[in-house]
């Protein structure tokens, strides 16, 4: 009796990486390769195959980074990320926003085939390489004290965790672009973070992400 087979999609903007994986995972014999895209408002549009597992890159135009991930965990697709992206604040982001793996994208074939083996039985798999980091964070977060922020700084927190820029979270929110950047400057000091990555991360960690990813693709 034939195996059933892993459906895998693949989201990633650099055409010539984009390819080589494409290929080889049509190459894979018990691999269907689902869309191939360049974002994920484009892999949205073309995927045939509901719950494929993405191999998703996080430097992508549109919707990127944990952001990225939240959208296509949103619509029910385990997600391995391969990225060149990979510094603590992106791994940690990615992994929190609900990613099942994480690799660099100096990963070879056979590791990513790995990866994707691992995902579809029902386990996570991280680069050995990242998994301290992993480690690390969360024994951080299970030490630390919460920050208290205030209602609306959690509103904006949460919107910039959801891949929202600046003049979107003011037409959200209605009010000014200088407002915003008020508050984030304020979150900026209460939380030590300066880097939106690391804000994110830290959105998703400490529970502040409520607000829904910008509707910015079809459902």
């Amino acid at each position: 009796m034939e195996t059933k087979r892993i459906r895998v999609g693949v989201v990633e903007d650099h055409p010539l990486y984009r390819a080589a994986v494409a290929r080889m995972l049509a190459d894979a014999p018990d691999v269907e390769v689902d869309a191939v895209a360049e974002s994920v408002a484009q892999f949205a549009a073309r995927s045939r195959c509901a719950g494929s597992i993405v191999v998703l890159d996080l430097g992508l135009p549109g919707v990127r980074g944990a952001a990225a991930v939240m959208e296509l965990v949103r619509r029910g697709h385990p997600v391995l990320v391969v990225s060149a992206m990979a510094d603590r604040t992106e791994v940690v982001g990615a992994m929190l926003a609900g990613a099942r793996g994480f690799l660099c994208k100096d990963a070879e074939g056979e590791e990513i085939l790995a990866a994707i083996r691992e995902i579809a039985a029902g386990r996570n798999h991280v680069a050995p390489k990242l998994a301290a980091v992993v480690l690390d964070t969360s024994r951080e977060h299970n030490a630390g004290a919460r920050i208290e922020l205030s209602h609306r700084e959690a509103e904006v927190l949460s919107r910039l965790a959801a891949g929202e820029r600046d003049q979107d979270i003011a037409m959200g929110l209605r009010i000014s672009i200088r407002t915003v950047r008020s508050y984030l400057d304020r979150i900026r000091d209460k939380t030590g973070l300066r880097r939106r990555p690391a804000l994110t991360a830290y959105a998703i960690e400490n529970g502040f992400v409520t607000c829904p990813a910008p509707d910015r693709m079809p459902a």
